[in-house]
């Protein structure tokens, strides 16, 4: 379908729900793993990013956020869930002592400044001692919520290698398209892995950036460069990430191979109408395309042990049925070896602003019913902890009553 570039041979991970991990090894984590299997996951997003989930806002002493931290995982723990995708690289910056980047801008409102304690040190040890899996979830090329450069440290690598960084829609990106910056996040995300025993490592959504209309990703030079061999500038964006996913599956191999591996990708990789292996959606995105991520091959090939794609439509919506394409990715994970955790809009329960089906409790439960009913899906995740905290429809309330029973 696409020219494979120079990432080698695809490692195919693919774990499966039946297989038991061992213990993770000893490290400096603390907790050593849960030895859990990975049979009905049970997850929530704790998102950093703009403090959205925690800390519930900049220049906390570090014993308030220690503790804000621990309410969120006794609240996992409370709401019979299995593990927490904890977000430690929101923007190109770090939540633990990192040799390649700064410390995190949501710790103390001062990108860099050291907040007196290691959070994902402390997540991993807690949520181990809690029973739950600790996911760290990276965003591999987001460096900025703005494009002043002048506003991160003066040692930012992006500072430090300007032409690795671009602006687009007001933000500041990594250029995917560059060899030594996918080999720079590859280091730095696999700094945490090495040095905690984390029971998974997360990409989120964001690869190419979301499409801006009337706003170009100034990557022309970088493709000049790198793209010969391709039959055009998509098929080479996409080979870049490709052969991000692939690198970073091998280096988890080498440094802890006990961690698996997930990718939580936008829920639709394309409309049928555009390609007749796609979904019978009418999505305005379509991840292959817009955010050139192939994440179906990710899949289907093994590449990634789990997918979690977010499905956040209610049942009936009429350009993106949540039943539609449950039964889509069930499909595609089909005798691949890859988990499928359904992502869940916990988020759009109870809002105002949501259409009618998100203003009933159990519309979220009914999307486990349904689940059951798949055989490829072996859990769920749910965005996210603040929302599980409050539970302001009852929503996770009846979710927990209804499918979680069992601790």
């Amino acid at each position: 379908m696409m020219a494979t570039g120079g990432a080698g041979a695809a490692p195919r991970r693919g774990g499966g729900r039946d297989q038991e991990r061992p213990p993770a090894p000893e490290g400096q984590g603390g907790g050593g793993g849960t030895g859990r299997t990975s049979t009905d996951f049970r997850g929530m997003w704790l998102a950093t990013v703009t403090n959205r989930d925690w800390p519930s806002r900049t220049g906390l002493t570090a014993a308030q956020q220690r503790s804000e931290l621990l309410a969120l995982l006794d609240a996992a723990v409370r709401r019979r869930l299995t593990a927490v995708v904890f977000q430690v690289r929101p923007t190109a910056d770090a939540l633990w002592p990192s040799p390649y980047e700064p410390w995190a801008q949501c710790l103390t409102g001062t990108q860099g400044k050291d907040p007196g304690w290691d959070p994902l040190g402390t997540a991993v040890a807690e949520a181990h001692a809690r029973g739950l899996e600790l996911h760290a979830w990276f965003n591999p090329y987001r460096v900025a919520t703005h494009t002043d450069r002048t506003k991160l440290t003066a040692d930012h690598p992006a500072r430090r290698n300007p032409s690795w960084a671009l602006p687009y829609g007001g933000k500041l990106y990594y250029n995917p398209g560059l060899p030594e910056v996918r080999r720079f996040v590859v280091d730095a995300m696999l700094d945490a892995v090495a040095r905690y025993e984390v029971d998974g490592v997360h990409f989120d959504d964001y690869f190419y950036p979301y499409p801006v209309a009337g706003q170009t990703f100034a990557d022309d030079a970088a493709y000049q460069e790198y793209g010969g061999g391709f039959p055009d500038k998509a098929a080479w964006r996409r080979n870049n990430i490709d052969q991000l996913v692939r690198e970073t599956a091998e280096r988890i191999a080498e440094v802890r191979p006990d961690a698996r591996f997930g990718v939580s990708p936008f829920g639709v990789w394309r409309n049928a109408v555009t390609d007749p292996l796609g979904s019978a959606t009418r999505a305005g995105v379509q991840t292959y395309d817009d955010l050139h991520a192939d994440t179906r091959t990710w899949a289907r090939e093994g590449w990634i042990d789990y997918i979690a794609p977010q499905l956040y439509w209610h049942i009936g919506n009429a350009a993106a049925d949540y039943r539609t394409l449950l039964t889509w990715w069930d499909e595609v994970v089909r005798d691949s070896g890859t988990d499928l955790y359904a992502g869940e809009a916990l988020y759009k329960c109870g809002d105002p602003a949501q259409p009618a089906a998100w203003q009933d409790p159990a519309e979220l439960s009914r999307h486990l019913t349904l689940a059951a009913d798949h055989p490829g899906v072996g859990g769920h995740i749910f965005f996210a902890a603040k929302e599980v905290v409050a539970d302001k429809s009852g929503a996770m309330a009846r979710v927990v009553a209804d499918h979680y029973s069992a601790p």
